[in-house]
Protein backbone atom coordinates (compact mmCIF):
# COMPACT_ATOMS: atom_id res chain seq x y z
CA UNK A 1 0.00 0.00 0.00
CA UNK A 2 1.35 3.46 -1.29
CA UNK A 3 2.15 6.09 2.09
CA UNK A 4 0.19 9.23 1.38
CA UNK A 5 2.19 12.29 0.54
CA UNK A 6 1.12 15.34 3.09
CA UNK A 7 1.38 17.91 -0.23
CA UNK A 8 -1.01 15.34 -2.00
CA UNK A 9 -3.94 14.75 0.69
CA UNK A 10 -7.05 17.35 1.05
CA UNK A 11 -7.80 16.96 4.56
CA UNK A 12 -6.44 20.04 6.22
CA UNK A 13 -6.48 18.60 9.78
CA UNK A 14 -3.05 16.24 7.97
CA UNK A 15 -1.87 18.68 5.92
CA UNK A 16 -1.57 20.76 8.83
CA UNK A 17 0.64 18.51 11.02
CA UNK A 18 3.72 19.32 11.49
CA UNK A 19 5.36 17.14 9.51
CA UNK A 20 7.11 14.82 11.68
CA UNK A 21 3.88 13.89 13.05
CA UNK A 22 1.98 13.14 9.50
CA UNK A 23 5.47 11.06 8.80
CA UNK A 24 4.68 9.18 11.82
CA UNK A 25 0.79 8.78 10.81
CA UNK A 26 1.20 8.04 7.39
CA UNK A 27 2.60 4.28 7.26
CA UNK A 28 -0.67 3.83 9.01
CA UNK A 29 -3.57 5.87 7.10
CA UNK A 30 -5.44 3.27 5.08
CA UNK A 31 -8.13 4.90 2.08
CA UNK A 32 -11.33 3.70 2.41
CA UNK A 33 -14.65 4.43 0.58
CA UNK A 34 -17.78 4.30 2.49
CA UNK A 35 -21.20 4.45 1.38
CA UNK A 36 -23.96 6.65 2.30
CA UNK A 37 -25.80 5.82 6.01
CA UNK A 38 -22.74 3.70 6.93
CA UNK A 39 -21.97 3.84 10.30
CA UNK A 40 -18.69 4.67 11.27
CA UNK A 41 -19.20 5.10 15.47
CA UNK A 42 -22.15 3.17 17.49
CA UNK A 43 -22.78 4.85 20.41
CA UNK A 44 -21.07 3.15 23.75
CA UNK A 45 -19.11 1.10 21.53
CA UNK A 46 -15.41 1.29 21.32
CA UNK A 47 -14.12 3.66 18.53
CA UNK A 48 -11.74 1.66 16.96
CA UNK A 49 -10.67 4.10 13.70
CA UNK A 50 -10.15 8.06 13.37
CA UNK A 51 -11.38 8.70 10.02
CA UNK A 52 -9.13 11.77 8.55
CA UNK A 53 -12.33 13.29 6.15
CA UNK A 54 -11.28 13.48 2.37
CA UNK A 55 -14.49 13.73 0.55
CA UNK A 56 -17.96 13.72 1.55
CA UNK A 57 -20.00 14.16 4.64
CA UNK A 58 -20.57 12.53 8.22
CA UNK A 59 -23.00 13.70 10.60
CA UNK A 60 -22.82 13.64 14.57
CA UNK A 61 -26.04 12.13 15.68
CA UNK A 62 -28.26 11.98 18.92
CA UNK A 63 -30.73 9.11 19.63
CA UNK A 64 -33.53 10.55 21.19
CA UNK A 65 -36.99 9.11 22.00
CA UNK A 66 -38.08 10.95 19.60
CA UNK A 67 -35.79 9.84 17.02
CA UNK A 68 -32.12 10.85 15.70
CA UNK A 69 -31.22 14.50 15.34
CA UNK A 70 -28.17 15.98 14.05
CA UNK A 71 -26.02 17.65 16.24
CA UNK A 72 -22.56 18.02 14.12
CA UNK A 73 -21.29 17.85 10.47
CA UNK A 74 -17.80 16.84 9.52
CA UNK A 75 -16.51 17.10 6.25
CA UNK A 76 -12.79 17.44 4.76
CA UNK A 77 -11.86 20.14 7.26
CA UNK A 78 -11.85 17.41 10.21
CA UNK A 79 -11.77 13.92 11.42
CA UNK A 80 -14.81 11.47 12.72
CA UNK A 81 -13.75 10.67 15.81
CA UNK A 82 -12.96 13.42 18.66
CA UNK A 83 -13.31 11.56 21.70
CA UNK A 84 -10.22 9.78 21.06
CA UNK A 85 -8.39 13.33 21.34
CA UNK A 86 -9.97 13.65 24.51
CA UNK A 87 -8.69 10.53 25.58
CA UNK A 88 -12.18 9.05 25.55
CA UNK A 89 -12.51 5.37 23.90
CA UNK A 90 -16.51 5.65 23.73
CA UNK A 91 -19.41 7.93 22.79
CA UNK A 92 -23.32 7.51 23.16
CA UNK A 93 -23.30 9.55 19.68
CA UNK A 94 -23.62 8.02 16.61
CA UNK A 95 -21.02 8.74 13.40
CA UNK A 96 -23.41 8.26 10.15
CA UNK A 97 -22.00 8.52 6.80
CA UNK A 98 -23.86 11.73 5.09
CA UNK A 99 -22.79 11.79 2.00
CA UNK A 100 -20.85 9.28 0.34
CA UNK A 101 -17.02 9.12 2.12
CA UNK A 102 -13.72 8.92 1.28
CA UNK A 103 -11.21 9.05 4.14
CA UNK A 104 -8.25 8.26 5.55
CA UNK A 105 -8.44 5.75 8.47
CA UNK A 106 -6.04 5.63 11.14
CA UNK A 107 -6.08 2.85 13.81
CA UNK A 108 -7.46 4.67 17.15
CA UNK A 109 -4.40 3.05 19.48
CA UNK A 110 -1.77 4.92 16.40
CA UNK A 111 -3.64 7.71 16.74
CA UNK A 112 -3.64 8.13 20.75
CA UNK A 113 0.02 6.49 21.22
CA UNK A 114 1.20 10.10 18.50
CA UNK A 115 -0.79 11.90 20.86
CA UNK A 116 0.70 11.08 23.80
CA UNK A 117 4.30 11.74 21.94
CA UNK A 118 3.68 14.85 20.18
CA UNK A 119 2.19 18.06 22.17
CA UNK A 120 1.99 20.12 18.92
CA UNK A 121 -0.13 17.34 17.61
CA UNK A 122 -2.45 17.31 20.46
CA UNK A 123 -2.54 20.59 20.67
CA UNK A 124 -3.71 20.60 16.91
CA UNK A 125 -6.24 18.01 17.12
CA UNK A 126 -7.36 19.83 20.56
CA UNK A 127 -8.05 22.83 18.67
CA UNK A 128 -10.04 21.45 15.88
CA UNK A 129 -12.30 19.54 18.82
CA UNK A 130 -12.91 22.98 20.53
CA UNK A 131 -14.13 24.17 17.17
CA UNK A 132 -16.23 21.22 16.93
CA UNK A 133 -17.70 22.08 20.19
CA UNK A 134 -18.68 25.61 19.18
CA UNK A 135 -20.65 24.06 16.02
CA UNK A 136 -22.29 21.67 18.34
CA UNK A 137 -23.26 24.42 20.57
CA UNK A 138 -24.56 26.74 17.45
CA UNK A 139 -26.63 23.95 16.45
CA UNK A 140 -28.41 23.66 19.68
CA UNK A 141 -29.02 27.33 19.44
CA UNK A 142 -30.17 26.58 15.84
CA UNK A 143 -32.71 23.61 17.23
CA UNK A 144 -34.05 25.95 19.81
CA UNK A 145 -34.76 29.15 18.55
CA UNK A 146 -34.71 29.13 14.77
CA UNK A 147 -37.53 28.31 12.39
CA UNK A 148 -37.58 25.05 10.45
CA UNK A 149 -36.63 27.25 7.05
CA UNK A 150 -33.68 29.14 9.16
CA UNK A 151 -32.43 26.03 10.00
CA UNK A 152 -32.48 24.22 6.65
CA UNK A 153 -30.70 27.14 4.93
CA UNK A 154 -28.22 27.28 7.82
CA UNK A 155 -27.20 23.08 6.99
CA UNK A 156 -27.10 23.28 3.18
CA UNK A 157 -24.80 25.99 4.30
CA UNK A 158 -22.58 23.81 6.45
CA UNK A 159 -23.08 20.79 3.46
CA UNK A 160 -22.44 23.32 0.32
CA UNK A 161 -19.06 24.69 2.20
CA UNK A 162 -17.64 20.56 2.70
CA UNK A 163 -18.89 19.06 -0.37
CA UNK A 164 -18.10 22.21 -2.33
CA UNK A 165 -20.52 22.09 -5.35
CA UNK A 166 -24.02 23.74 -5.85
CA UNK A 167 -25.58 20.31 -5.94
CA UNK A 168 -26.28 18.86 -3.26
CA UNK A 169 -28.32 15.12 -2.99
CA UNK A 170 -30.64 15.13 -0.80
CA UNK A 171 -33.84 13.54 0.14
CA UNK A 172 -36.31 15.24 2.41
CA UNK A 173 -36.63 12.45 4.38
CA UNK A 174 -32.95 12.45 4.67
CA UNK A 175 -33.38 16.02 5.76
CA UNK A 176 -36.56 15.47 8.40
CA UNK A 177 -33.92 13.11 10.09
CA UNK A 178 -31.25 15.04 10.43
CA UNK A 179 -33.22 18.38 11.31
CA UNK A 180 -35.64 16.19 14.62
CA UNK A 181 -38.71 17.10 12.03
CA UNK A 182 -41.41 16.15 10.25
CA UNK A 183 -40.85 15.35 6.56
CA UNK A 184 -43.92 17.61 5.34
CA UNK A 185 -42.17 20.46 7.94
CA UNK A 186 -38.90 20.00 5.89
CA UNK A 187 -41.46 20.53 2.38
CA UNK A 188 -42.74 23.05 3.38
CA UNK A 189 -39.93 24.76 4.28
CA UNK A 190 -37.88 23.55 0.98
CA UNK A 191 -40.70 25.49 -0.88
CA UNK A 192 -40.25 28.74 1.06
CA UNK A 193 -36.48 28.53 0.65
CA UNK A 194 -36.97 27.65 -3.51
CA UNK A 195 -40.06 30.46 -3.61
CA UNK A 196 -37.46 33.46 -2.45
CA UNK A 197 -34.93 31.59 -5.29
CA UNK A 198 -32.10 30.86 -2.41
CA UNK A 199 -32.84 27.04 -3.74
CA UNK A 200 -33.94 24.75 -6.51
CA UNK A 201 -35.47 21.30 -5.74
CA UNK A 202 -35.35 18.28 -7.49
CA UNK A 203 -36.15 15.01 -6.64
CA UNK A 204 -33.62 13.91 -4.25
CA UNK A 205 -31.65 17.02 -4.78
CA UNK A 206 -31.46 20.47 -3.78
CA UNK A 207 -29.19 23.08 -6.04
CA UNK A 208 -27.71 26.07 -4.09
CA UNK A 209 -28.61 28.77 -6.12
CA UNK A 210 -28.11 32.39 -3.78
CA UNK A 211 -25.65 31.87 -0.85
CA UNK A 212 -26.20 35.34 0.25
CA UNK A 213 -30.07 34.84 0.68
CA UNK A 214 -29.46 31.35 2.37
CA UNK A 215 -26.50 33.32 4.85
CA UNK A 216 -29.13 36.22 5.18
CA UNK A 217 -32.05 33.46 6.66
CA UNK A 218 -29.57 31.29 8.64
CA UNK A 219 -28.57 34.49 10.42
CA UNK A 220 -25.97 34.05 13.21
CA UNK A 221 -26.49 30.38 13.62
CA UNK A 222 -24.11 30.34 10.90
CA UNK A 223 -20.45 31.43 10.78
CA UNK A 224 -19.42 31.98 14.20
CA UNK A 225 -18.58 28.46 14.23
CA UNK A 226 -16.65 28.59 11.36
CA UNK A 227 -15.23 31.41 11.94
CA UNK A 228 -13.88 30.08 15.16
CA UNK A 229 -12.31 27.22 12.91
CA UNK A 230 -10.84 29.54 11.52
CA UNK A 231 -9.27 31.02 14.48
CA UNK A 232 -8.34 28.18 16.43
CA UNK A 233 -6.72 26.45 13.42
CA UNK A 234 -4.47 29.35 12.40
CA UNK A 235 -2.97 28.87 15.51
CA UNK A 236 1.06 27.72 15.27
Amino acid sequence: MDRPKQDGVRNRLLRLMPPEDFARLAPALETVSVPLRELLILPLQPITHAHFIEEGIVSLVADTVEGRIEIGVIGYEGMCGAPLVLGADRTPHTALVQSDLVALRLPATILQAALDESAPLRSLLGRYVQSLIVQVGHTVYANTDLTIEARLARWILMTHDRLQKDELILTHEFLAMMLGVRRPGVTTATHVLEGSGMIKARRGRIIVTDRDKLEDLAGDAYGPAEAEYERLLAQG
